[in-house]
C-alpha cells in the first residue's frame, strides 16, 4: 500500500458538474481529491481486506443472533423496549439487507482492524462506486496509471445482481432521504440506479413528503402505496420517531431492515469481542459503565467482565477510544492516551448516548494524512471499497475521498 502522487484531471470541475456530484468541492476544500491515489498489490485487497471483510460481515450475523435473543442487551444498545419485537421479528423473518460500509485501520500489512461498522445509512456510495470507477479509467486512458492497472469497486454491478436476487421484476421500489442534502441524495440515486438497471421500478420522496393512510400505509409524495422502501434514515432515529407505531401494521419491507438498529450501532463492538475475543481483525471493546473505573491504574471492571478485560488492561490503560454507541462521521469520539485526552470531536450530537470503549490502535499516516479504508458489503460480500482522509485522527464529515488502484 502506497500514496502516489498523479495530476489532476484538466476537466475535473466539467466531469464533476456532467454527472451531478455537486460536493466534489465544499467549504472552499476538496472533498473529492485526486491529486494523488492509494496503490494496493491484489493480495493486499483479496487477503487483507475484502476477505476479513466478508468474514467480519458472517460474524455480525451470528452476533445478532445472540442480541435479539437478548432484551437486557437490546436495552443496552439503544433500542426501545416498544420496539424490542419489531427488531426481532425482522431477524426472525430472515428480512433481506442491501449493504453496509465496514471502516478499517489498514497500513499494508495487515492485519486490518476494523473500527467501525455503518451498515444501516452509509454513505459516500456514488464516490466509491461510481466516481472512482470513472477517474481510473480516465487516468488509464491519459497514461497516467500503469498497464493492467485495477481497481477493487464491483459494488453497482454486484449491487444491480442483489437486486435482482430479491425481488421480482418490475417490482416498485420507492427511496427517501432528507431534503436537500446533496450527498445523502447521491447514494440514494446511486441505489436507485442499481435498482433501475435490475429492472426494479424506483420512486424518490423527500423524507419529510412521506406519509401514513387513513389503514395504516405508508405513501408517498404522490400518494402511492410504499410497498418496499429504501430509507437513508437511520433506525435509531426513526425508532424515536412517532412514526414508528405504523412500522409493524403497514405492509412495508425496510430497506434496511429493523434488524440493522443492532448492527449499525457501536454496541456491536464489544458483543462482537466477546463472542470472538483476539480475532485478529477486532480490537478490544467493551461497553464503557462495564470499564471506567479500571480505566485508570487501581480501578476494577465489573465482575461480569473482569476475566476478559484483564488480558487488555494495560492496552486500554496506554490507549482507548471512547465512542458513543450512536454517531456518524466521528461526532462524540475521543482519544484517551495514558489517561489524557489528546484528542477530541468538536461534535457532540450524539453525546447523550451510552458509550462504547475500544482499544486505540494509531491510523497509518501517509504524507501527513491518515486513511480509514471503506470496505464495502453488498449482501454478505465484500464487493470493494472508498477511501477517505484526514489530517486528523479522527475522521469526519469533511474528510477527503481519496480514489485507488491496484497494481502488483
Amino acid at each position: 500500500m502506497r500514496k502516489i502522487t498523479l495530476p489532476e484531471r484538466p476537466d475535473l470541475a466539467a466531469k464533476a458538474a456532467e454527472v451531478g456530484f455537486t460536493f466534489a468541492h465544499m467549504h472552499g476544500e476538496p472533498y473529492w481529491d485526486e491529486t494523488s491515489a492509494y496503490r494496493f498489490t491484489l493480495a493486499q485487497i483479496e487477503d487483507d481486506l475484502e476477505g476479513p471483510a466478508t468474514e467480519l460481515h458472517a460474524m455480525t450475523r451470528q452476533a445478532v443472533d445472540r442480541i435479539v435473543a437478548d432484551p437486557e442487551l437490546m436495552t443496552r444498545m439503544g433500542i426501545p423496549e416498544a420496539h424490542h419485537a419489531l427488531v426481532a421479528d425482522s431477524w426472525a423473518r430472515n428480512e433481506p439487507e442491501l449493504y453496509g460500509r465496514m471502516d478499517f485501520a489498514y497500513d499494508g500489512t495487515g492485519p486490518a482492524k476494523l473500527l467501525e461498522y455503518n451498515a444501516d445509512t452509509p454513505t459516500s456510495l456514488y464516490e466509491s462506486a461510481a466516481f472512482q470507477w470513472q477517474w481510473l479509467e480516465d487516468q488509464m486512458a491519459a497514461g497516467h496509471l500503469p498497464e493492467g492497472a485495477d481497481q477493487f469497486n464491483a459494488i453497482h454491478e454486484v449491487l444491480v445482481e442483489r437486486f435482482r436476487e430479491l425481488f421480482a421484476p418490475d417490482t416498485d421500489i420507492h427511496f427517501t432521504a432528507a431534503a436537500g442534502n446533496a450527498e445523502d441524495y447521491a447514494t440514494v440515486e446511486s441505489m436507485a440506479w442499481a435498482a433501475r438497471e435490475a429492472g426494479m421500478g424506483a420512486h424518490y420522496s423527500d423524507l419529510d413528503k412521506l406519509a401514513v393512510s387513513r389503514d395504516g400505509q405508508f405513501l408517498d409524495a404522490d400518494d402511492r402505496v410504499i410497498g418496499t422502501l429504501f430509507k437513508l434514515y437511520s433506525w435509531e432515529d426513526l425508532l424515536a420517531d412517532d412514526y414508528a407505531r405504523h412500522i409493524a401494521g403497514a405492509g412495508c419491507l425496510f430497506l434496511e431492515p429493523a434488524w440493522k438498529a443492532v448492527v449499525s450501532n457501536k454496541g456491536l463492538l464489544p458483543v462482537l469481542w466477546e463472542m470472538f475475543p483476539g480475532h485478529p481483525n477486532l480490537l478490544p471493546a467493551f461497553f464503557a459503565d462495564d470499564v471506567a473505573p479500571a480505566l485508570v491504574e487501581g480501578g476494577q471492571p465489573a465482575p461480569a467482565i473482569a476475566a476478559a478485560f484483564a488480558p487488555v488492561a494495560e492496552q486500554f490503560r496506554a490507549g482507548h477510544v471512547v465512542k458513543p454507541i450512536f454517531s456518524r462521521e466521528g461526532a462524540g469520539v475521543v482519544i484517551v492516551e495514558n489517561g489524557d485526552v489528546t484528542e477530541a470531536s468538536a461534535n457532540h450530537d450524539y453525546d447523550a448516548h451510552p458509550r462504547i470503549v475500544q482499544a486505540y490502535h494509531p491510523l497509518p499516516e501517509f504524507d501527513g494524512f491518515r486513511p480509514v479504508i471503506g470496505a464495502w458489503i453488498v449482501g454478505r460480500d465484500c464487493a470493494g471499497i472508498g477511501i477517505r482522509e484526514d489530517r486528523a485522527r479522527i475522521t469526519q464529515d469533511l474528510s477527503r475521498f481519496k480514489p485507488h488502484f491496484i497494481a502488483d
